[in-house]
């Protein structure tokens, strides 16, 4: 595409955030992403230990679902790593090893709400990262 689909205002360690000059540019983007995640638009929910899922995309253009832990909580990290989490799905550990380089901002799901995003891998163990908060995220924008 030749010409600019929007405005970069900030690229900040709580997320990336602009706006689209056309929206039905935005509006099409909003309708993909509901049509990848198989979900109506969901709830915002507030992060907390346990079991979760992330959705990314390891080879070609099918996005996937894989299990998680939220292993840690800490709600006032500033770098984008309020969220400890660990991959639990042996599909993704098998084909990756774990986190790997492309799926930063990748959606962490649980209990079917949108809790927030990957931001960091552990580079001692790769099967480990960092997520930050979607209200952080929101807070931030």
């Amino acid at each position: 595409m030749s010409t600019d689909l929007g405005r970069l205002y900030a690229n900040t360690n709580r997320g990336v955030f602009g706006v689209f000059y056309d929206d039905s540019v935005s509006d099409g983007a909003n309708n993909a992403n509901n049509a990848i995640l198989k979900h109506e638009p969901m709830a915002i929910g507030e992060p907390v230990k346990g079991p979760a899922r992330i959705l990314t995309n390891i080879s070609g253009n099918e996005i996937q679902e894989y299990d998680i832990e939220i292993l840690k909580v800490e709600p006032n990290e500033i770098n984008g790593r309020e969220l400890v989490i660990a991959v639990t799905d042996p599909d993704l550990l098998d084909q990756t090893g774990g986190i790997v380089q492309g799926m930063s901002g990748s959606p962490i799901l649980q209990d079917n709400q949108f809790v927030g995003a990957v931001t960091h891998v552990l580079l001692q163990d790769p099967a480990k990262g960092y997520g930050i908060s979607l209200n952080s995220m929101l807070k931030a924008a």
